[in-house]
């Protein structure tokens, strides 16, 4: 039941992780103006990423009660991360964005800049989750 618990967990946090990375945003891009497809995805990150948290706690602590410490440790670096990126990295990205909206000297470089790690990060945490499900299924 454990392991069961674990992967449904697991399956759901790489699932909603990859629909919000791949279809969500692509599909407001796509679907409406730049500044309001904007406006929404900034409003929707900070759900997004407390999904994540939360999926990757229950993911967590089933995987450790089930004596899968290295799997917990992947899960646990994408809790972690994801905690940065909602209460560091994400209002860094919204300064430098307001700032570039304003026409602020060095502001799109700066966004630029922190929307690239962001990506990166995100397909980092991707990775991890896929390599977990990988691992438990």
């Amino acid at each position: 039941m454990i392991d069961a618990l674990s992967l449904l967990f697991i399956a759901t946090l790489f699932g909603g992780m990859v629909l919000y990375s791949f279809g969500f945003a692509a599909f407001l891009f796509k679907h409406l103006p730049a500044t309001e497809a904007g406006a929404l995805l900034r409003q929707a990150f900070p759900w997004y990423y407390v999904f994540v948290i939360g999926i990757a706690i229950l993911a967590g602590i089933f995987l450790l009660i089930s004596g899968r410490v290295l799997l917990s440790a992947c899960i646990a670096f994408v809790l972690l991360s994801a905690a940065y990126a909602r209460q560091d990295l994400m209002v860094k990205i919204n300064d430098a964005s307001d700032a570039r909206a304003a026409g602020m000297d060095g502001a799109k470089g700066r966004f630029n800049l922190l929307h690239t790690w962001s990506v990166i990060l995100n397909f980092v945490q991707l990775a991890a989750v896929g390599y977990v499900l990988v691992a438990v299924a």
